[in-house]
């Protein structure tokens, strides 16, 4: 078992934690310590290392780059399912998309943004929302960005095929407009994958786009941030919506005491406002 092939001594815990904060801005307790455990037992027994230390040396050396992303893939909690909290795409039928046709009808366009898409379920089930919705977007230029820290998952997202076990949380009759079956695998279609681009992202570093985005999707990300982390990331969201852009969050987070630039519109929804 890795728990008895490695130890974690307090030194290279605290090592580790600090290379996560620095390079993802991911607060690490104590209590986290097992989950680390486990993860990074498995780079070191793929590099052929004996002990934590020696993993730490390799991270802070020469070419601990290569290893970074590994390190960081290794640590990102990834759990996501396809119309998770579904609140929120009933939301943006009913409310967002009819205020953007209107507000949007001179240039016909609506850009969405995905920020920490993990495994590609939310941004398909945006892109499923959009296309079944009652309001044609017949004409209008629709696109999705969806960005993760994680190269691995974005990979998986960008292919667009899951386990038909984890389709079984998209409607009826969206699974069966929008997917195909292929062998016990569900893949999604062109009408979706079209929306969408999948791109790597650090929140924490520079962002090559430049907006402004109708909408952004934050969710489940921020409560691994400390509160001067989640300041600036939400300074920078508002900066990257257009006035009165929405930004919707996951149902364990909220902007009380982080910004007011951003007001409570709806359940975990909220509106730029300056």
């Amino acid at each position: 078992m890795v728990e008895e092939e490695f130890a974690l001594h307090d030194t290279d815990f605290r090592k580790l934690s600090k290379l996560v904060m620095s390079n993802a801005g991911i607060v690490l307790s104590e209590r986290k310590r097992a989950f680390i455990h486990g993860r990074l037992g498995r780079r070191l027994r793929a590099l052929g290392l004996t002990n934590f230390s020696q993993y730490c040396r390799l991270l802070e050396g020469r070419d601990g780059d290569d290893e970074l992303r590994n390190f960081i893939n290794a640590v990102t909690t990834n759990h996501t399912s396809f119309f998770r909290e579904p609140h929120h795409f009933d939301y943006l039928t009913k409310e967002i998309v009819p205020g953007l046709l209107d507000s949007n009808r001179d240039t016909r366009r609506m850009r969405i943004w995905s920020a920490g898409c993990s495994s590609g379920e939310e941004p398909y089930s945006i892109a499923m929302t959009l296309l079944s919705g009652p309001q044609s977007l017949a004409g209008w230029n629709v696109k999705i960005l969806a960005t993760d820290l994680d190269t691995n998952v974005i990979a998986h997202a960008a292919r667009g095929i899951y386990d038909s076990e984890r389709a079984e949380s998209i409607p009826a009759p969206l699974r069966k407009r929008f997917t195909t079956m292929q062998e016990g695998q569900v893949a999604m279609n062109d009408e979706t994958c079209d929306l969408i681009t999948f791109a790597h992202l650090n929140l924490l570093e520079s962002w090559p786009m430049s907006g402004p985005f109708d909408v952004i999707f934050c969710r489940n990300v921020v409560i691994y941030f400390d509160k001067p982390t989640q300041r600036r990331l939400f300074d920078r969201y508002a900066d990257m919506l257009k006035p009165d852009g929405w930004l919707i969050v996951g149902h364990s987070e909220n902007l009380l005491g982080i910004t007011d630039r951003l007001e409570l519109v709806g359940r975990t929804i909220y509106r730029r406002c300056r």
